[in-house]
């Protein structure tokens, strides 16, 4: 298939795409006048790479994981980076939860304050 095809199966930009290809995350093959001509199997790999872009790795981490992640050849190297990265996102999970639920908690007390007409807060400026 050709990029722009990719790009409205996959709802990522042609520019996108030219990137990953220059990151070395996505491999066309080129027809003879020079287009790039995408195997169907690239459908899925950019899913994969996006998601693992979403997760705040880079793409320099994931061209290094790809072969892992992507193509499921897994060496002791690559497994104990991978499991580097789901710790990080783990954290970053803890972190997100811990942030919800202190908003949830101002949330409560501002819904509270809504029944007495207290205000939320104060305005120090005279």
């Amino acid at each position: 298939m050709r990029i722009g095809e990719l790009a409205r199966r996959t709802g990522v930009t042609t520019r996108a795409l030219r990137y990953y290809e220059e990151q070395g995350l996505l491999a066309p093959e080129r027809s003879d006048s020079g287009q790039r001509r995408y195997a169907e199997a690239a459908v899925d790999r950019v899913r994969v790479i996006r998601e693992l872009l979403s997760a705040g790795l880079s793409s320099k981490t994931i061209a290094e994981l790809t072969p892992c992640v992507i193509d499921g050849r897994a060496t002791p190297e690559l497994l104990d980076r991978l499991a580097v990265e789901r710790d990080r996102i783990g954290r970053h999970l803890a972190d997100l939860a811990r942030t919800r639920d202190r908003l949830d908690s101002v949330i409560a007390g501002a819904a509270a304050t809504l029944h007495t007409g207290a205000p939320c807060r104060q305005d120090t400026a005279a």
